[in-house]
């Protein structure tokens, strides 16, 4: 079943829809429905958890007193 929606919007971002909806040979209906559709997917995504490594790793590069030749110093000196 469909049931009529109003929505209150600014005249120029109205006249920007039609210009899309055009373009794109859907109705603005439709791209709405489309778009409400997308926002109930995106819920739907689960983030994985984060391991017990990765989470005690976290932060560990934060120092801001290590450049980048530091590091290729520690690399060179650890491997080398």
């Amino acid at each position: 079943m469909q049931t009529k929606l109003t929505l209150r919007l600014d005249d120029a971002l109205i006249q920007r829809a039609k210009l899309l909806s055009k373009k794109s040979g859907k109705s603005v209906s439709q791209m709405v429905a489309d778009y409400f559709a997308m926002l109930d997917e995106t819920r739907s995504i689960s983030i994985p958890k984060i391991t017990p490594i990765v989470r005690s790793l976290k932060g560990s590069l934060d120092n801001p007193d290590i450049s980048e030749d530091d590091y290729k110093k520690y690399i060179e000196d650890k491997y080398l």
